[in-house]
């Protein structure tokens, strides 16, 4: 596997990562002028989808269109790895069709595979344990709302998860300060604990984890959490329910102790109710929406990144 691929973020360096941003905010800001209309004219994309998805299929399809390429959305079902074949050879035959494949995989080691034997650039859509596409449009958001990253808090509210685990690498890579708070068992992967904070010792950045929500939000930037049961955990949701409510429910109280001017984040879908109160997530303070709409842009960019590589595109 090469370093053509996106699989957990760790791929890219802190240079590389700055860049997809500000190309991303250029690709916001000329979407209206069809800035980047063209720039993958012909390009060939796989988009393979073994979960639901709402943000990540369309973001992908959106991009790739306004881009001059074109998608082909398979489900596991619609193709032959539905009725056993391997993802090995998969990989191998798409790689002779198209140009780059995304996939949103039930196991994260069925996107290493692909990586491994496609000869094309893999995108990691979502995995059990990352979620690197999600979190070029969070760091995107944050950086539109409080206009810079290095230095910044950002706490992070129940379920250590996929989203999390890529959050700690994200936020090592931009100089964030990230505090993790989750209940005992339930805390991020060792790996991405581990490697973002290689990355830290390097950029200044700090990593903390706790069990205490009051910790991680204490003048806070930013607040975030996500569901406290993902997709493929539906037979622990009553136990996860006992553990993480109401403690780590972000609510009127908990969100107080953050500073002032602080932004709520949440990937949707919100259960809401659960890991976040109606009045958070629809309040003054929520930047859920912006974070949405900020996929396609990040999408975008990274497309281009991984197709055209670090050029400094002139549209």
């Amino acid at each position: 596997m090469e370093e053509k691929d996106f699989l957990t973020l760790s791929e890219l360096n802190p240079e590389d990562l700055n860049y997809i941003l500000e190309l991303s905010a250029e690709f916001k800001d000329g979407r209206k002028d069809g800035f980047g209309h063209g720039l993958l004219k012909s390009k060939q994309f796989a988009l393979i989808f073994e979960k639901p998805s709402t943000r990540t299929r369309v973001s992908f399809q959106v991009a790739i269109d306004e881009l001059g390429g074109n998608a082909v959305t398979l489900s596991s079902t619609e193709m032959q790895l539905g009725r056993g074949e391997t993802i090995e050879d998969t990989a191998r035959v798409l790689s002779r069709y198209v140009h780059c494949i995304m996939a949103r995989v039930i196991s994260h080691s069925s996107v290493v595979k692909l990586a491994t034997y496609s000869s094309i650039p893999v995108i990691n859509g979502l995995s059990d344990l990352y979620h690197p596409v999600q979190i070029l449009a969070d760091l995107l958001t944050l950086k539109e709302k409080k206009r810079k990253l290095e230095g910044l808090n950002v706490a992070w509210i129940g379920d250590g998860n996929n989203v999390c685990n890529s959050w700690l690498i994200g936020a090592s890579l931009s100089g964030i300060n990230f505090r993790v708070a989750t209940p005992k068992g339930y805390e991020p992967l060792d790996e991405a604990v581990s490697t973002a904070k290689k990355i830290a010792a390097e950029t200044g950045a700090s990593i903390y984890l706790t069990e205490e929500p009051e910790e991680a939000v204490k003048d806070a930037d930013c607040v975030m959490t996500d569901t406290f049961v993902s997709m493929g955990f539906d037979k622990e949701r009553e136990e996860r329910m006992k553990v993480f409510m109401p403690k780590y429910q972000v609510n009127k109280q908990l969100f107080s102790l953050a500073k002032s001017d602080a932004i709520f984040m949440h990937c949707l879908p919100a259960h809401r109710g659960e890991e976040v109160t109606d009045e958070i997530i629809d309040g003054p303070n929520s930047a859920v929406f912006d974070q949405a709409e900020n996929r396609l842009h990040t999408t975008k960019a990274l497309l281009c990144f991984i197709m055209r590589g670090i050029e400094r595109l002139r549209v």
